[in-house]
């Protein structure tokens, strides 16, 4: 009786305990499992976007950053230079700088790149090498080092969109 009573205790706590850690499997369609080996497929998607640089949101991924961007940067021997730039989604810009109270307008065009962290990217021109920190609507021009310019004219480089 004793040794009956035990085994159905004993049998009792081994369902309990099987049943407070479920091993539900659960199967994820774009994963096959063939032997040792994990084959993915990616779903059919109708929009193929491009994969960013950096994992995460980043301004390449998560801002709506395409478009025309204005400001009136400082100048060193004229009031400033009216500056307009617009970036593409493939990645190619359009920029034109116009020395206020000069009869000097330079126009350049190329292609950009983003930085690994992808919040940044920088012009590759003719004669265009800026790089801009992109911000909601917003870039802010940086110095040749990647660094946000200081100072009392900072905010001289921040260019908003149209």
């Amino acid at each position: 009786m004793m040794n009956s009573k035990m085994l159905i205790l004993g049998i009792a706590s081994a369902v309990f305990l099987a049943s407070c850690n479920p091993k539900e499997k659960t199967t994820d369609p774009t994963y096959t499992t063939t032997d040792s080996a994990t084959v993915g497929t990616t779903p059919a998607d109708s929009i193929t976007k491009a994969t960013p640089t950096a994992a995460g949101d980043t301004s390449e991924n998560a801002l709506d950053w395409p478009g025309t961007y204005e400001a009136v940067v400082p100048c060193a021997d004229c009031p400033g230079i009216k500056t307009s730039l617009t970036l593409n989604n493939d990645k190619t810009f359009s920029i034109t700088e116009e020395y206020i109270d000069r009869n000097s307008k330079n126009q350049d065009k190329g292609s950009f790149e983003w930085d690994a962290s992808g919040s940044s990217i920088t012009l590759k021109g003719k004669t265009a090498s800026y790089k801009y920190k992109v911000g909601e609507n917003i870039l802010i021009q940086l110095d040749m080092d990647g660094k946000e310019i200081t100072g009392p004219n900072k905010d001289l480089y921040v260019f908003k969109k149209k």
